[in-house]
C-alpha cells in the first residue's frame, strides 16, 4: 500500500521498484495489484497499466476525486473503470477477475 504513515511514498519511482522486486520473486506471470490510502488512491491505481491489478474502494479512501466524497465503492470502481478503458487497458469482468485470483464467489464463501 501506497501512501500511508510509515509506508513507501505514492510515486512512479516506488511502483516500478516493487514491480521489479514481486518479478525478480515470483517471475513475470507474478499477480500483483496496486493500491493507495487517501488523494493517491485513484492516481496510483491509474499507474497500474504496467500489468497489475488495481483496487480501490471506500476502505482506501473516502473520495472520488479533490473534494469530492464518493458515495459507494461502485462509483470508485466505475471511475477507475473508465480511465483503465480510456488509456486502452481491457477490464476483467467480475468473474474472469474471480478466475484469475482463485477465488470462490460470494455463492460459495458458506457464510
Amino acid at each position: 500500500m501506497f501512501g500511508i504513515l510509515g509506508g513507501m511514498g505514492a510515486d512512479p519511482e516506488n511502483l516500478l521498484h516493487m514491480r521489479r522486486i514481486a518479478q525478480s520473486l515470483f517471475g513475470e506471470a507474478v499477480e500483483w495489484s496496486v493500491l493507495a490510502a487517501g488523494r493517491h488512491q485513484m492516481a496510483m491505481a491509474a499507474m497500474g497499466d504496467s500489468g497489475a491489478n488495481v483496487r480501490v474502494g471506500l476502505e482506501d479512501s473516502i473520495y472520488l476525486g479533490k473534494g469530492q466524497l464518493a458515495t459507494s465503492n461502485a462509483e470508485q470502481v466505475a471511475k477507475i473503470r473508465h480511465i483503465m478503458e480510456q488509456l486502452s487497458f481491457e477490464v476483467a469482468t467480475p468473474d474472469e477477475a474471480r478466475q484469475r485470483l482463485a477465488l470462490k464467489g460470494a455463492a460459495d464463501v458458506g457464510f
